[in-house]
């Protein structure tokens, strides 16, 4: 029998006195949030919570939890008790030893947020929203609204957990994504639906407001709404306030009957995937006072697939929209960019990019988690936009520093792999505190170039907006 050895065996095990950190990535997401001055913010915000001048102060609480998020290795608040006794990852994030939060800080810390306190998270949600318009400078806002569930189905007495529409037992949140985060939301128990108190016309109302007044009075702003706001009185609001949608409508008995009677001919939408007929009509249910713009579609056939559906297995949708019903909508835009939103491919477009909403809910999953910790709603409500704060930044960082590194649509899991978890040597020269990395992960990873970066990104300035409200 042939007789296998290593060319280079190890012998033994031993400790070592070297500093090491096992999430060096963690050094420039950190450095990226001391750059964008979220502290600031959160201090102002937050620093009330603190009743003494002993133990730490809240901008380091937050801090902490931000990167905890970031580093995702564990969803379990204990987790902090491990990560005290390591003073590779303290440096790594830029904290002294004796500075970390135990579990027992962090769960007392969570123990002091009010109940107003979404109020005051999504305030910040909002100036965080308003710093990337003013970066990226959109003429045209589409934003995406629907609820979340957050499955909480194994948890025991969980005070606000209640059966959701998926049939789990949850919370499920009402949130405003744009472009891959989320810029608004309320927290809320699972048993509400979109349309309950009223909270998604105020926060249309309030949003649209922050973008007017704060951003461009010019700017054209669309949102996609799914069934769950099919209502008049939504379409309605944003008649009034000047504001595009894309809503799915409800296939009652009615608009069938009408579609196939009608003498208007089908036509033809492509995607590279899939071929659509669809037939444009004007749509008013039961007694509303005004027609909307609709489109019934239905899918023919697969480009991959060419068989044709049978009618049966055709899942057909019906879409409102108030673009070319509501002339000032539009009204700001140029000419060409104006032609383009009115015509039925843009519309129909718009409504099938609905799932890049369920994307984004999908990626703050993959970033967060959808099991919350405590048994208090209060404190699950402030852990729940903490880890929002925790995902905008999160996606803004892959934007802003690692967009030619790693794709800005990977998940966060891929992100922590590929990144976050690359080993460093932190070492002290100079007084300096320096962390090292091996030099195929520095060329790879070009992290001289991403450290120039985290230097270099535009602040957020808002206490002032916090404190006014």
């Amino acid at each position: 029998m042939a007789k296998y050895r290593f060319s280079s065996p190890l012998s033994k095990v031993e400790t070592t006195s070297d500093i090491l950190a096992n999430r060096g990535g963690l050094s420039i997401f950190s450095r990226y949030l001391e750059q964008t001055r979220i502290f600031d913010l959160l201090e102002v915000a937050f620093g009330s919570l603190r009743k003494s001048s002993k133990g730490l102060a809240v901008w380091h609480l937050f801090h902490q939890l931000l990167c905890f998020f970031a580093d995702g290795t564990s969803r379990h608040v204990s987790y902090f008790d491990q990560i005290k006794e390591d003073p590779g990852y303290a440096a790594s994030i830029q904290v002294a030893s004796e500075e970390m939060a135990s579990s027992h800080t962090v769960k007392r810390f969570f123990r002091l947020f009010p109940w107003t306190t979404g109020k005051i998270f999504r305030r910040i949600l909002k100036e965080l929203f308003v710093w990337r318009l003013h970066i990226t400078r959109p003429d045209l806002i589409v934003i995406g609204v629907d609820t979340m569930v957050m499955n909480n189905d194994y948890a025991k007495k969980r005070q606000g957990v209640t059966p959701t529409y998926r049939k789990k037992k949850g919370f499920q949140p009402i949130q405003f994504t744009w472009k891959g985060t989320i810029i608004d939301a309320v927290f809320r128990s699972g048993k509400w639906h979109g349309m309950t108190r009223g909270t998604a016309k105020e926060m249309i109302k309030e949003l649209v407001h922050l973008i007017r007044s704060r951003y461009r009075s010019d700017a054209t702003i669309v949102l996609e709404m799914d069934a769950g706001f099919f209502d008049q009185t939504y379409f309605k609001l944003c008649d009034d306030l000047n504001a595009g949608f894309v809503a799915s409508g409800k296939m009652h008995p009615g608009v069938k009957e009408h579609v196939g009677q009608a003498g208007t001919p089908w036509r033809e939408y492509r995607n590279p995937n899939q071929i659509w007929d669809y037939v444009e009509f004007g749509y008013r249910a039961g007694n509303w006072s005004r027609f909307y713009r609709a489109f019934y579609t239905r899918p023919r056939c697969n480009e991959l697939d060419p068989q044709i559906n049978l009618q049966f297995l055709r899942p057909d949708n019906v879409i409102l929209t108030n673009l070319g019903t509501n002339p000032r909508v539009l009204q700001h835009l140029a000419a060409t960019e104006r032609k383009q939103l009115l015509k039925p491919k843009w519309i129909i477009e718009a409504h099938h990019q609905r799932g890049t909403e369920e994307l984004t809910h999908r990626a703050f999953k993959d970033f967060g988690f959808e099991a919350l910790p405590f048994k208090r709603f209060t404190q699950n409500q402030a852990f729940y936009y903490t880890m929002l704060v925790s995902f905008f930044l999160f996606q803004t960082f892959k934007e802003d520093v690692l967009h030619d590194v790693i794709p800005v649509t990977c998940y966060a899991n891929t992100v922590r792999r590929r990144f976050i978890d690359i080993a460093g040597k932190i070492v002290r020269s100079g007084h300096q505190i320096i962390i090292k990395f091996p030099e195929t992960v520095l060329n790879a990873l070009n992290l001289y170039k991403l450290w120039k970066r985290c230097c270099q990104i535009i602040p957020i300035i808002a206490q002032n907006n916090i404190l006014a409200h």
